[in-house]
């Protein structure tokens, strides 16, 4: 009570980005900073995907092998099981996934294309349809 006001109690909070709990252990806000490493690295080395805007003439099978991949990727580095859910987890981690990231890499591309003030970029982006 605080003033006659009941107050909530909570098992954990917040304070400066600090995961406080009620055991006053750690290992709460070192799950939360190992995640955060986490995905900066799976951000970092398995998201660029360098030359996707090039790729044009693929199969399906080699489309969905890729993003099975980068799935099973994403699982690996945050320890979750396999057969999680990929929306579920890219959702619950703030991160694009894989078709998400297909797209922004194919249209940034497309993007510095017309910007380029290369003549042969800028017949090809005169082409692009």
């Amino acid at each position: 009570m605080l003033n006659g006001a009941l107050l909530d109690r909570v098992q954990s909070f917040k304070y400066l980005l600090h995961i406080v709990t009620a055991d006053l252990k750690d290992d709460v806000d070192m799950e939360r900073e190992r995640r955060a490493l986490c995905y900066v690295l799976f951000k970092a080395y398995c998201t660029s995907l360098y030359t996707c805007g090039l790729w044009a003439d693929y199969t399906q099978r080699a489309y969905n092998a890729l993003r099975v991949q980068y799935n099973n990727a994403f699982r690996a580095v945050l320890g979750l099981p396999r057969y999680c859910s990929a929306l579920g987890m890219f959702a619950g981690a703030h991160t694009a996934c894989f078709h998400a990231t297909m797209r922004v890499r194919a249209a940034a591309l497309v993007r510095r294309v017309r910007a380029s003030a290369n003549t042969v970029l800028a017949m090809i982006a005169d082409r692009l349809d």
